[in-house]
């Protein structure tokens, strides 16, 4: 598998996070029957994609990209779709969530640049 294409792979495992966790909340408690089964399908499609990128792309470097890319975009979901207000300790926090994915992409050796 070449690099972009990993890499695309990743996107669409966070992807499927990122919809698992809108259906998570969704879910109430997994009082309702449809977000609960979507939200298991959806965790289970992004663990399943998240192997295949752990072929190609170091596990550290994998999961901080992920867990990066998802603290961030759940965070805008939670604000556009729940209505949910970050305070400006949340917003440094996911800024410095940020910093070290953008560390570790342009200056670590772990990463394949």
């Amino acid at each position: 598998m070449p690099p972009l294409t990993a890499y695309l792979l990743l996107l669409v495992s966070v992807g499927a996070e990122l919809a698992g966790t809108t259906f998570l909340q969704k879910s109430e408690q997994f009082t309702r029957a449809l977000p609960t089964l979507l939200m298991v399908l959806c965790y289970g499609l992004s663990f399943y994609l998240l192997t295949h990128v752990l072929r190609f792309i170091p596990l550290g470097v994998a999961y901080a990209l992920w867990a990066g890319i998802g603290i961030v975009s759940v965070a805008i979901i939670g604000r556009v779709v729940f209505g949910q207000v970050i305070d400006l300790a949340g917003i440094i926090g996911i800024g410095m969530i940020v910093s070290g994915v953008v560390v570790l992409n342009l200056f670590s050796r772990s990463v394949g640049h």
